[in-house]
């Protein structure tokens, strides 16, 4: 069954992004609807009631904070979505660091205050410290203008100022190429001595993936994001932030239809027409652009329709190819996490409860992520724990609290197989915060775990992959996702990603959704040019005929 209106645009994924897609398109006047295969918009960006036996305990299955979109501020601040209820506050401090010895080492959003932390470990690491994000900060400058641009484009402007940022930082050239090639381990280990210091370094970089590959070193991006730009959270929760985009696309004309899983993106040997949906629907449009994984999309259109180097290509697309996944447990509490033996250490009052905890060693880190790698659980604890209720009180009942543990690495395809593994593995992560926050086990009423092969079910992703593709300084820029698949057109034309598979990836920022929207601009700009100028031909013979 088909509808008989024609959108400018179809949009497969109802997520950040191609929310974010939608309230450009149609804020430039386009006719656009935005499928999602759940029954609410959001995506990895969303949030809700999700514990059985406990209701009033809101949870986030995925993204909880807010880093990249406070690199890419756009987005929130052109869509106007403050006015539809997103509204964000900032976690001080940030990230907290706990090692097993009961010591904490605080990152503050001051890279000073954080020098004067390490200090306390060892004088030399902080004045490494002070010397190192210098350079950190030096590959900020560089980068980050042209991850606010489509790559696609000439960028006069953002080259302009990465130029600037290289000249004016031109005598740390040595220190950056060694950062950029060598591995986020090696950088730790350069440049500081003290076991604490490293610690924190590897369990902060290890958040992006392994740290001991080549290239790596760009995972201290996170550290420069995390001073510079600071660390956010979605009051209310961050279905908030999706809510507010999909009430702007409804407010500027756009369509949103949720449960709508789509079958097939519709394609001829032309251009690409539409999409079918899952239950026999069929909705044609100019344009098509898909929010969802790009292998998936891929696999949707018409087959035949994308070339087989093209669908090779993106089939060896790493997605969590080194073989750890993140794993995701929510816990809901009738009291309150606290961590007396860390406050206690430190004794200048700070309350540790509100910020990000960074729990691990630097041992833990590397065998994690060797252990994920051969298909075995890992035994060392490597994981963030924080409680979002203790920032945002309105996400659990008075004097209880949610709390979120998310092992970076485990096992994509374990050997014994998830299904056989999933209680043990729980109980074992809970096991391991407990050994640093108290309450979690006193305190527990119902609890939540994904896996791997749980987020490619939910989320409709690769490998259990929530960034769709891995970062490298080879999956970047117009090689996001592959070699001829990153820039402004695809092998079909009309048909455009638009997730976080593409520049600037991962993240929730919106900027994926931004560039696919500007493209699709371009495209039905052309298309209505093509149009117009073939129209006024006709109107030319015909008038020649004497028939107008």
């Amino acid at each position: 069954m088909a509808t008989e209106k024609t959108y400018d645009a179809l949009i497969v994924g109802g997520g950040h992004n191609g929310l974010s897609a939608g309230c450009y398109l149609a804020e430039a006047g386009k006719q656009v609807l935005v499928l999602e295969a759940l029954d609410k918009v959001g995506g990895m960006a969303s949030s809700g009631y999700l514990l059985e036996g406990a209701p009033q305990h809101m949870v986030h299955p995925c993204a909880l904070d807010m880093m990249s979109m406070r690199v890419h501020p756009r987005v929130p601040a052109e869509l106007q979505l403050e006015r539809h209820g997103f509204r964000q506050i900032e976690l001080t401090p940030g990230y907290v660091y706990l090692h097993p010895d009961g010591t904490s080492l605080v990152f503050w959003r001051d890279p000073e205050k954080t020098a004067a932390e390490i200090r306390r470990y060892s004088p030399k690491d902080a004045d490494a410290f002070l010397s190192f994000i210098k350079v950190v900060f030096a590959f900020i400058d560089m980068a980050v203008p042209m991850m606010r641009v489509d790559p696609a484009d000439k960028n006069l402007g953002a080259k302009f100022a990465a130029f600037k940022a290289a000249l004016r930082n031109r005598k740390l050239k040595p220190e950056l190429m060694a950062l950029l090639t060598g591995s986020a381990y090696q950088a730790a280990q350069e440049h500081f001595e003290h076991p604490v210091t490293i610690s924190a370094m590897c369990c902060l970089t290890g958040l992006a993936g392994p740290i001991t590959a080549d290239g790596s070193g760009i995972y201290y991006a996170l550290l420069g994001f995390l001073h510079r730009f600071g660390v956010g959270r979605v009051v209310g929760g961050m279905q908030t932030l999706s809510n507010a985009m999909a009430a702007r696309l409804r407010e500027l004309g756009g369509e949103v239809m949720t449960s709508a899983s789509v079958a097939e993106i519709i394609a001829d040997d032309h251009a690409a027409r539409g999409v079918r949906l899952a239950d026999g629907r069929t909705f044609y449009a100019h344009a098509v652009i898909a929010s969802c994984h790009p292998k998936v999309a891929l696999e949707l259109v018409t087959p035949g329709r994308v070339d087989k180097r093209l669908l090779t290509r993106m089939a060896h697309a790493p997605a969590n190819a080194h073989g750890a996944s993140p794993l995701k447990v929510d816990m809901a509490l009738r009291g309150q996490i606290s961590l007396k033996r860390f406050e206690a250490k430190r004794g200048d009052g700070l309350d540790l409860r509100r910020s990000c905890l960074l729990i691990g060693t630097t041992e833990a880190v590397l065998e994690n992520f060797r252990a994920s790698a051969r298909g075995e659980v890992p035994t060392l604890p490597y994981l963030t724990i924080t409680a979002p209720s203790a920032v945002d009180p309105s996400q659990a009942p008075a004097g209880q609290d949610t709390v979120y543990l998310y092992p970076p690495a485990m096992p994509t395809q374990p050997r014994e197989g998830w299904h056989a593994i999933r209680e043990r593995v729980t109980q074992q992560v809970i096991d391991q915060a407990s050994e640093y926050v108290d309450g979690l086990k006193e305190y527990e009423i119902a609890r939540r775990m994904e896996a791997a092969p749980d987020f490619t079910q939910r989320l409709n992703t690769v490998n259990g992959c929530v960034v769709h593709i891995d970062t490298s300084t080879m999956r970047s820029n117009k090689f996001r996702p592959a070699y001829g698949l990153g820039g402004a057109t695809l092998p079909v034309r009309g048909l455009y990603f638009g997730g976080a598979g593409i520049h600037p990836g991962g993240g929730v920022n919106g900027m994926p959704g931004r560039i696919a929207a500007q493209r699709v601009q371009r495209y039905l700009g052309k298309a209505e040019r093509r149009g117009t100028t073939q129209s006024s031909f006709v109107m030319a013979i015909l008038a020649a005929w004497g028939v107008c």
